[in-house]
This record gives C-alpha cells, structure tokens and sequence, in this order.
C-alpha cells in the first residue's frame, strides 16, 4: 500500500512466507520420497533435526534424538553468515566499501606494510593471511579485538585460505568504528538490518569481557528459525558467492558448490578439511558434492549443522545433529535432485 516504508513491505512479506510455510499443505508422497534416503543417513549419523522447504512449501519436517521443533540448537559456524550479510548490508548503505584497505580504518594497521595491504573482502573471504588464534572461540575471552589486531599475518593477502576467528573479529573492529559516529554498535546494526529482516531477535554473542561479540560461532536456532536464512540464500547477492583466489567455494560465510561443474572437480568433505592445519588445506577445484547442482550454496556448522539452498529450484533442506559422521557428499547424493512426475 502507499505510504508502506519499505522495512514494513519486508516484515510484512516475512510473515507471510513464515505463515505459508507453516500451513498444512500436505506434501505429495512422490515429494516425501525424494529426501528419504538422504533422511535416513542423517537420522544414522546422528540428525536431531531436517527440515525441507520447496517454493515456500514444507515437503518433509521431522525430529529424534533430542531435536524438535521449538528446540534451539547450536549451529556454530552457521552464525559467520548472519555477519557476512551484516557487511554486505554496510557496503550497500555506504558505511563501508569492501575493497577498501582496513588500514584505512585501523591507523594502528598502517606501520605494517602486510597489513596496509589487506582489503575487507579479503578479511571476509578468510584470504587476509591473518593467522587464525582459534582460542579467540574461548567463552569470557579478555580482549578479542586486542588480539586480532595483534595477529601475525603468516601469507601474502589473497594467498591462502586461512578459515578462523581473527579476521572476522578485525572486521568487527572497522564496522564498530565505522558506525561510531552514528552511535550504533555493529550487534546493533546486525538485529536492525540482518535479524529483524528474518524476524529474529537478539542472538547468543559470546561477548569477551569488553563485550566484543564472537562473529565465528555462537547462535542457537531452531530448524525452522534457521530456514530464514535459507530464504535469504534464496536471492543471495554475487558478492557473497564470488569467493577468492584462494578458495573459490566461500565468501561472507557461504559455500558454493561451482566446482561441482569441472570435469576435475575434487569432492571435499569442507569439517574433515578445515580439521587440518591451514598449511596442510588444498582448495583448489573443490565441491561439496559432484552429484548435487553447480548452483547448490550451503551455510556449515561443525558437528553436521547445515543448510543447502538451491535457488533454481527454491529448495532449502536445513539439516542439525550431534557426532562427527555427517559426511555433505554422502547427504547429498542421496537427494533425489529433480522432481519425479506423477
């Protein structure tokens, strides 16, 4: 309607999408079937929760071993997303500009030539060549910000991939004083810009004892409040899709499965890979899984939390379980990707 503020047209058509959802449409049982193989290997590796959504419509919702549908859960590394879009959103307000220099921001940043260099993008592909300080996860850490912006840079910008807490903390410490003037925190400008769009609130931070929050990790949803995200994957800007030199297949959080479309593609497991130290990755040609679309995108937590969206088709499948045996390729070729026609 006239007059509408266009925050108001977005909540509004969340709450209809939220509620169309949510409806009883019954799913087909030719629907069903194409997940339920991919179903019982998540069940067997300890799934708690899967949740599949097409075109809006809910083709397969169920829970065991502790999950349901109003249990929140850990999704760990699923929470780099919600910050990945929080950039994307400053960059398109002007805030900031991702090509950027971060020294232009940190003049403490400005005596080192390695780290002069690095651009925002690159601390938000994990290409910086910051070293990754692992033990910034830790609850009730002393000073994040401190830390990560004493970080050794240990490879030339756009080298290596280096997936850790230390950049995305620098890139926390550019947006809070980027938005300094405007007094808003950037866990402020999350809940105002990312959160609220999704028709959450106020998220787990694991602040440090100055508050700083951790952008690695922390959120606890349900299935059905992480499927939100998947939406937003639904319609994804290029940006967060474009990765880096170093590792094409992740940008902002989200991983691609382009990949998948080289006749040498090399089908990664992404947890057991990042299990090793960062010397020791290759990430050159790699996919979630050759039998799953080109265009597939996947947020991944550790301990098998996960979503894939495939765009082309509308589907989201928002997967979360406990345990280490979650394989994506396993999963993933279990789904039968094109409908069957009855």
């Amino acid at each position: 309607k006239p007059g509408y503020h266009p925050r108001m047209r977005r909540q509004l058509l969340l709450l209809v999408s939220i509620s169309l959802t949510s409806c009883a449409v019954e799913p087909s049982a030719a629907s069903k079937a194409r997940f339920e193989a991919a179903a019982a290997y998540s069940a067997e590796k300890g799934g708690q929760a899967l949740l599949v959504i097409e075109d809006g419509h809910t083709v397969l919702e169920q829970y065991q071993a502790g999950g349901g549908k109003n249990t929140p859960q850990r999704i760990y590394s699923g929470t780099k997303a919600f910050w990945g879009l929080a950039m994307l959103e400053a960059e398109k307000r002007g805030i900031l500009d991702l090509d950027e220099k971060a020294s232009e921001t940190l003049p403490e940043w400005q005596k080192d030539p390695a780290k002069a260099a690095i651009t925002l993008r690159e601390l938000m592909t994990f290409s910086a060549g910051v070293e990754p300080l692992p033990a910034l996860h830790e609850n009730e850490y002393p000073d994040r910000t401190a830390a990560a912006l004493k970080a050794r840079i240990v490879a030339r910008p756009g080298r290596a991939f280096i997936y850790g807490p230390a950049a995305l903390q620098v890139m926390h410490e550019v947006l809070r004083r980027k938005l300094a003037p405007q007094k808003i925190t950037p866990t402020r400008f999350l809940e105002r810009h990312v959160l609220s769009d999704q028709g959450l609130g106020a998220q787990r931070y694991l602040a440090d004892k100055r508050g700083a929050p951790l952008l690695a990790a922390g959120f606890m949803l349900t299935a059905r409040q992480w499927s939100r995200m998947g939406r937003e994957m639904l319609d994804l800007p290029a940006a967060a899709l474009q990765g880096s030199r170093a590792n094409p297949s992740y940008a902002f959080g989200f991983w691609n499965n382009r990949g998948a479309g080289s006749l040498r593609a090399r089908e990664t497991d992404i947890e057991t890979l990042l299990g090793r130290e960062w010397p020791l990755q290759s990430w050159s040609r790699v996919c979630l899984c050759k039998d799953a679309p080109a265009g597939l995108i996947a947020c991944i937590g550790s301990k098998g939390q996960r979503i894939y969206v495939w765009p082309e088709k509308k589907l989201i499948i928002v997967r979360m379980g406990k345990g280490d045996g979650f394989r994506d390729a396993e999963f993933l070729k279990r789904v039968r990707w094109e409908a069957s026609k009855d």
